[in-house]
């Protein structure tokens, strides 16, 4: 079965300024509006980084599930969206393991499942199979024109127990267990100790990381050598 890959990170943000300072934060490209995220009670933007996507989440609603998010943890990393090859077969084994699917959708051009926090533990995971497999319509037509050189390499997840938990994703993903770490395609998933189980930090590479972490001083943002504190999320700058 194919190697999942890291295709789309995304935080949840009280005001769609979160989604600016982002943006002016990494000098990422104009973002794109999904009209489609209305459906979870959310407005958002979407910023093309290389071939993947940063997404702030905003909610609309007081009964959104972001909104849940926002009252109980804060601003913070909200979701993790992986690409697949073959989702039907993830699909049954997810199913298998008694992970709940909470939403799934079969477009022409991707279909994708959101697997339940409860379950797989740590935040909600969304796995996607586009077709073909380069495009992605969550991140907008005309994505490519707006990307910005750069990579997403990482996502850590915190946890009081990394290996259990590191285990349980490998199940669900189709991964191998290699202690708290798992590769994904070009890719790594950090599982490491911490209070509560949350997605903790993602690990962005950026062709001009010494001027991002100038811009971030400016912003007023922490930073702890090449990570800055931003909404409630460690961004881990690889140059």
């Amino acid at each position: 079965m194919p190697v999942p890959r890291i295709r789309q990170l995304v935080i949840a943000a009280k005001t769609l300024e979160t989604a600016d300072q982002l943006g002016e934060l990494l000098g990422l490209g104009e973002s794109f509006v999904d009209p489609g995220v209305a459906e979870f009670g959310l407005e958002n933007r979407v910023y093309a980084i290389g071939d993947q996507f940063l997404e702030v989440v905003v909610p609309v609603k007081d009964d959104a599930p972001a909104q849940r998010f926002l009252t109980r943890y804060g601003e913070g990393a909200y979701m993790a969206i992986f690409q697949t090859g073959n989702l039907k077969s993830l699909r049954a084994r997810v199913d298998s393991l008694g992970i709940r699917r909470v939403w799934n959708i079969d477009l022409p051009d991707i279909s994708a499942s959101h697997l339940h926090p409860a379950d797989i533990g740590g935040g909600i995971v969304s796995v996607d199979e586009p077709r073909p497999s380069g495009s992605w319509r969550w991140g907008g037509p005309d994505w490519r024109e707006r990307s910005v050189p750069g990579r997403l390499v990482s996502l850590a997840i915190e946890t009081p127990d990394p290996l259990s938990l590191a285990g349980r994703w490998a199940l669900a993903l189709g991964l191998i267990v290699d202690g708290p770490t798992l590769y994904v395609e070009d890719g790594a998933l950090i599982f490491r100790k911490g209070a509560v189980e949350r997605l903790a930090a993602f690990g962005i590479q950026v062709d001009n990381r010494d001027a991002v972490l100038a811009r971030a001083r400016e912003l007023g943002l922490d930073v702890d050598g090449f990570e800055i504190r931003f909404a409630g999320v460690g961004l881990s700058l690889v140059g």
